[in-house]
């Protein structure tokens, strides 16, 4: 099982910070494409650090997601492999919602 990063996203990057094994990664700031953070379903661990730091509660387990997002579950999947993936970011240039 995995996490799912949705749509509440606001770029808080508090979730980086806490993940154990490092699968979540924002989408470049400004890239209207991917704008959110974004959960490696292959590398998650299901630890849930993530959803407990996370200020607007965008992230939830797989099992648990709101079908509203259920779409979500396969953008977080396409970011890794389809879209920039694991990438060397600035966090705290990361943090903000590009525009």
């Amino acid at each position: 099982m995995t996490y799912v990063i949705t749509r509440l996203c606001t770029r808080v990057g508090d979730c980086v910070e806490v993940c154990p094994v490092n699968c979540i990664v924002p989408g470049p700031t400004g890239d209207a494409d991917w704008p959110y953070f974004y959960i490696d379903p292959d590398t998650c661990i299901d630890c849930g650090a993530c959803a407990a730091v996370c200020p607007p509660v965008a992230i939830f387990p797989e099992d648990e997601l709101p079908a509203e997002y259920a779409a979500e579950m396969e953008t977080n999947a396409r970011f890794f492999s389809e879209g920039p993936g694991y990438w060397d970011f600035n966090l705290e240039r990361e943090r903000v919602r590009g525009t």
